[in-house]
């Protein structure tokens, strides 16, 4: 877990174990399904992104700014899976807004990423998906 706060952060509830959400996940992340440890990915021709997998977070970092990392945890109802962007800019980290102009409504559009591949993991697994309301 990072302590910056996250340029945006959603939350999802699956009703289904914690280690088939991890493994659907990786599935959908992941070229090659579930893997572990730190290794580099082709993400889009000439583009790569360091990939670090553990037993239940799954962090992409590319370009000079971004991290996405999903976590899946144990939750009353089955998994909890939360998603959060950082800015991780080394330089001119004031500039990451500035400079990517779709900053308005990244928020926004994360949410609805994020809420859409919710329900195809949904009926991916057979089960009920709730997206968590923002505190």
């Amino acid at each position: 877990m990072r302590e910056e706060r996250p340029i945006a952060e959603v939350t999802g509830i699956v009703e289904a174990p914690p280690t088939v959400v991890f493994d659907d996940l990786a599935g959908a992340l992941l070229p090659g399904g579930t893997r572990t440890g730190r290794f580099t990915v082709e993400d889009l021709p000439g583009h790569t992104s360091t990939v670090e997998v553990t037993d239940h977070t799954i962090s992409v970092q590319g370009g000079w700014w971004y991290r996405g990392e999903w976590s899946v945890e144990p939750h009353p109802r089955g998994a909890l899976l939360v998603h959060r962007v950082f800015n991780v800019a080394q330089r001119m980290r004031w500039g990451v807004p500035l400079a990517n102009r779709f900053f308005i409504g990244f928020a926004a559009d994360t949410r609805r990423g994020f809420a859409d591949s919710l329900v195809q993991m949904g009926h991916r697994l057979g089960c009920p998906v709730h997206l968590v309301a923002p505190r």
